[in-house]
């Protein structure tokens, strides 16, 4: 078989199996009875016509995906920048956009390439990042990102999500900017706290819905508003999302308040979120409330994970590592059982895939015959153990090509 062939390697359902990839594609799948002896990773070598790699010491997780990040804001690569932000949200903002709009700053087409290099070196194929606008900035952060994303289709998938950051309804003019980036080619409407930024929640969602309506675009909504409130508005969007017969197409992301309220309101409210088929993101802050994402998925709701900011004006962390990412999810909500590893492992595989709608993925399908032939090897004796072992020891494995 012409192409690449990972023999005797680990899936995440245990099984080893050997791997043909040709096309592109997963071309044959060949169940192993036994493991053969531990061998260190090596490149490919060829042996009747196809790239042949010894997998043995290795587990095959399909290709990550990020599912919430901002390429637009991130300064990685550059000097290191002394973080001035804060305390509060619009402080923040605006300590942001100065930092932005400075001179010294590099364009975003450096700054965003140099991330996306890096995190597909770790392992993620895909992702969906949000993209700022607003009257200060106009149109030029989209622009850029569409750019960016032509030049990087064949190497990763990029969904690009017109983000309102500063609001929607109370800054004149930015609700024709979203509609004009939703026409230049922007994947998904984006929306932001409908209470605490526009102060008219039920007028933002409405816009919202009405851009996607308009443009046959899916939604995702930054929702930082806590406690009773936040909880409100998410009642709110299930009844708009069940009353536009859009199941499936809308992403809550962060959703602190779920994180802060009565446990059977919470489970309650899982089961309705579920039935219009809506998706939550969580970057599994250590520093607050956060979605209680294993009642989350008892209550069949589709959960994934996100880096959010990467080295930016709000924060000087964040490495952009999904499989660190899903650590953080671990970690946070005292997972340790294999099964909880597992779980942690399909948070930032197929929950991010199916959360994004990218059924025709690794991720949502598995490493299966006739997926795309995208993958990470982790130097692993099970699963789980890729959440402990450094980002250094992966061979990522992109349509089929050795790329890292």
């Amino acid at each position: 078989m012409a192409g690449l062939l990972i023999r005797n390697v680990q899936l995440t359902d245990r099984r080893r199996v050997d791997l043909g990839l040709a096309g592109g594609r997963i071309a044959a799948v060949t169940h192993r009875t036994q493991s053969s002896p531990t061998l260190p990773f090596r490149t490919p070598a060829s042996r009747n016509g196809a790239d042949e790699i010894d997998g043995s010491a290795y587990v095959a997780l399909p290709g990550l995906v990020d599912a919430h990040l901002h390429l637009d804001k991130t300064l990685w690569g550059q000097s290191w920048v002394s973080n001035g932000g804060g305390p509060t949200r619009r402080e923040y903002i605006a300590h942001e956009q100065q930092l932005l709009a400075a001179a010294s700053t590099a364009p975003i087409a450096e700054r965003a390439g140099a991330l996306l290099a890096h995190i597909r070196r770790q392992g993620t194929l895909s992702l969906r990042s949000h993209v700022d606008i607003s009257p200060e900035f106009g149109l030029r952060h989209v622009e850029a990102l569409l750019a960016l994303r032509a030049d990087w289709q064949d190497r990763v998938t990029l969904q690009l999500v017109a983000f309102p950051q500063t609001g929607l309804l109370s800054r004149p003019g930015t609700l024709e900017l979203m509609d004009t980036a939703l026409r230049l080619g922007a994947d998904v409407v984006g929306g932001i706290d409908p209470a605490g930024f526009d102060n008219d929640p039920m007028g933002h969602l409405r816009a919202v819905f009405g851009l996607a309506e308009k443009h046959g675009k899916p939604i995702d909504i930054h929702l930082h508003d806590p406690g009773e409130l936040g909880f409100w508005e998410i009642t709110r969007i299930i009844e708009m999302t069940k009353a536009a017969g859009m199941q499936g197409r809308i992403m809550i992301s962060h959703a602190y308040c779920l994180g802060s309220l009565d446990e059977a309101r919470v489970a309650a409210l899982a089961d309705r979120l579920a039935e219009a088929k809506i998706s939550l993101m969580t970057a599994a802050p250590a520093w607050g409330p956060a979605p209680p994402v294993a009642l989350m998925l008892k209550h069949g709701v589709t959960v994934c994970c996100g880096s959010d900011g990467i080295r930016d004006a709000w924060s000087p962390f964040g490495t952009g590592d999904m499989l660190e990412r899903a650590t953080a999810v671990a970690q946070r909500w005292g997972w340790a059982t294999d099964a909880e590893l597992d779980q942690a492992i399909q948070l930032v595989t197929q929950g991010g895939a199916l959360a994004l709608g990218l059924t025709d993925s690794s991720a949502a399908r598995g490493l299966t015959l006739g997926a795309p032939a995208d993958l990470v090897l982790v130097a692993a004796q099970e699963p789980g153990e890729a959440l402990t072992i450094p980002a250094v020891a992966r061979r990522v494995i992109h349509r089929g090509a050795l790329v890292s």
